[in-house]
């Protein structure tokens, strides 16, 4: 059983009382994410049953709608008042499950969200292809809603998400990637979405291009600090907060920003033990203690949580043209809720 990586054991009880959480932001959203929940599964439908079987599993499996919620909530903030977030955020759902779908059978994962991944169930073939139809409803959905501008945002997200999948194959497995390189993976695989999900809330709004913009950088600084939170999480987590095994990324070779900082501080012996973990996957019994020891010596878990926190602190300052509300600080203490999610 893997070691779990304390980052900070001394959380005292009021600082305990005060971690930022998701309720406030939900509370104020609540009708509308059901609004969205339905509009998922009403666009689930197909003759074809293992449609709905499939895509229903993964929808099913739990997650907090973080990329939909951000589209409502920015929506809210920017004081929409119509219904067409509804129809986009449902679209920004299916944009993130193909992904997911196609995800677990690059990555060959039989977990998702502490659950049996679709690809472990059905196979690779029909996670691919449910994937696929997936992707095709979410551009029915951004066409009958109208907008070139939504349809644009949304379309050139999907593109990049693609490029990101791609670029993270061609550094798999290389410790010596750089820092740089995998930013641009997360930033394009990840952040993106966050960033048009966030986007086009301002976008059905019509409010100024300063505003879009703002919400663009909020959710794309998001995106990264979430994804690089996620990273440290691998290595840290309790299992059953995290919903896949501790330390698959490890044993899946995957190239994570704790792994290219220790590979970078690390001697020569050190790094070969990278290059045989990780570039050649011939990995034995205590390797991945033996890793979660590197990282902790090193630092890196901790210097990856910094790193979250600059991009979380970017983030919140691209709210600050909004003016004060509940809805401005429910988006903030998102922002929060990101990196507090490491301890």
């Amino acid at each position: 059983m893997a070691t779990i990586v304390p980052l900070n054991e001394k959380r005292d009880a009021e600082a305990e009382n005060r971690r930022p959480n998701l309720d406030a932001l939900l509370a104020q959203i609540d009708g509308d994410l059901r609004k969205v929940n339905q509009h998922i599964l009403d666009h689930m439908k197909s003759p074809v049953a293992l449609i709905p079987q499939l895509a229903g599993h993964i929808i099913a499996a739990g997650g907090k709608r973080l990329r939909p919620v951000l589209t409502l909530a920015s929506a809210q903030l920017c004081n929409y008042e119509g219904d067409r977030h509804i129809a986009l955020a449902a679209c920004v759902e299916f944009i993130h499950t193909a992904t997911l779908l196609h995800d677990d059978v690059v990555d060959e994962s039989d977990l998702r969200r502490g659950q049996a991944s679709a690809n472990a169930i059905w196979g690779n073939e029909a996670s691919v292809l449910v994937g696929d139809f997936l992707f095709s409803r979410a551009f029915q959905l951004m066409t009958a809603d109208g907008s070139l501008d939504v349809l644009r945002i949304l379309s050139d997200a999907s593109a990049v998400i693609a490029e990101g999948e791609v670029l993270q194959l061609m550094t798999a497995n290389e410790p010596t990637t750089t820092e740089e390189a995998y930013l641009e993976v997360i930033r394009s695989k990840t952040a993106t979405l966050f960033a048009a999900a966030t986007r086009i809330g301002a976008v059905v709004a019509e409010r100024p291009a300063a505003e879009e913009e703002a919400l663009e950088s909020y959710g794309m600084n998001l995106g990264i600090a979430f994804q690089l939170i996620d990273d440290v999480l691998d290595y840290s987590a309790d299992q059953r907060a995290l919903g896949k095994t501790v330390g698959d990324d490890f044993r899946e070779g995957k190239v994570t920003l704790p792994v290219i900082l220790a590979y970078r501080r690390g001697d020569d012996t050190e790094r070969e033990f990278w290059h045989r973990t990780i570039e050649r996957l011939e990995q034995e019994d205590g390797d991945l203690e033996e890793a979660m020891r590197l990282m902790t010596s090193h630092g890196t878990l901790t210097d990856t949580v910094d790193r979250a926190r600059h991009y979380c602190s970017v983030a919140r300052d691209a709210l600050g043209i909004f003016p004060k509300g509940p809805i401005k600080q429910s988006m903030t203490d998102l922002v929060d809720f990101v990196t507090d999610r490491a301890y």
